[in-house]
């Protein structure tokens, strides 16, 4: 790369691109996150208008690279992991990392829906009733499915130790470390109870936050706050 990436994501929100950050934060890659500058907004759009580019995303992320423009949570850590030594070398390794990425973009997805089962386009609060519906069967059944699930790749894999693909570190590490920060933000009272059958993975985490590129951006302005615009969003009557 001869210009820094340019990464495409609503300002003032982690959401899906925080997962691209930390790619980005632990390879030392040079990037901009567009939207958070001046006229960023308009470029950010630019990328979902068809009119203007030739492969416009759907949604945020884009990730623009060189001459790509690259969408899609998991496709943008699909190529940014072989260049910056966060994937396997060997074309199951990468296949394997790939499919847990989309794993975890699954559970996103279901996190999303614990405060908008109905409908995106309406607020909250039009729809607590069938919210508060939707998180007790994400608590009870939902987290637990996913996070054995997690827990058993970690603690299972040949590579020994402990992350989830191979011996070293890999994208998604940084991805399964978010999605655990982000369930203690949305569900900590869940949270507190289900970790202790999930030590492999918490251990996972607490690897990934002391890694000094990583820590050092959890301390810095750039990592955005969790709040009530994101994915994981706190509702205290969600999380019983």
């Amino acid at each position: 790369m001869t210009t820094p990436y340019q990464l495409y994501y609503w300002d003032g929100l982690q959401g899906r691109g925080e997962f691209v950050r930390l790619a980005l934060e632990e390879a030392a890659a040079p990037y901009v996150d567009v939207a958070r500058h001046k006229q960023g907004m308009p470029a950010l759009l630019s990328c979902l208008d068809g009119a203007q580019v030739d492969h416009p995303s759907f949604a945020p992320p884009v990730l623009r690279a060189g001459e790509l423009l690259i969408g899609q949570t998991a496709n943008i850590l699909m190529y940014l992991g072989p260049r910056h030594g966060l994937a396997p070398r060997a074309e199951a390794g990468r296949l394997w990392a790939n499919q847990l990425q989309l794993t975890i973009a699954d559970m996103v997805n279901e996190v999303h829906d614990t405060h908008h089962p109905i409908a995106v386009g309406k607020y909250y609060e039009e729809q607590k009733k069938e919210a508060k519906a939707r998180a007790k069967g994400f608590r009870e059944e939902r987290i637990p499915k996913f996070l054995d699930y997690f827990e058993g790749v970690v603690a299972r894999n040949p590579g020994r130790g402990g992350y989830a693909v191979g011996s070293k570190l890999t994208y998604v590490d940084l991805s399964l470390f978010q999605l655990v920060e982000g369930l203690r933000y949305a569900f900590p009272k869940t949270m507190a109870r289900l970790e202790p059958s999930y030590p492999a993975l918490i251990a996972l985490r607490d690897k990934v936050a002391l890694r000094p590129n990583i820590a050092a951006y959890l301390k810095s302005k750039r990592r955005i706050a969790f709040n009530e615009d994101g994915i994981f969003r706190r509702y205290p009557e969600l999380d019983k």
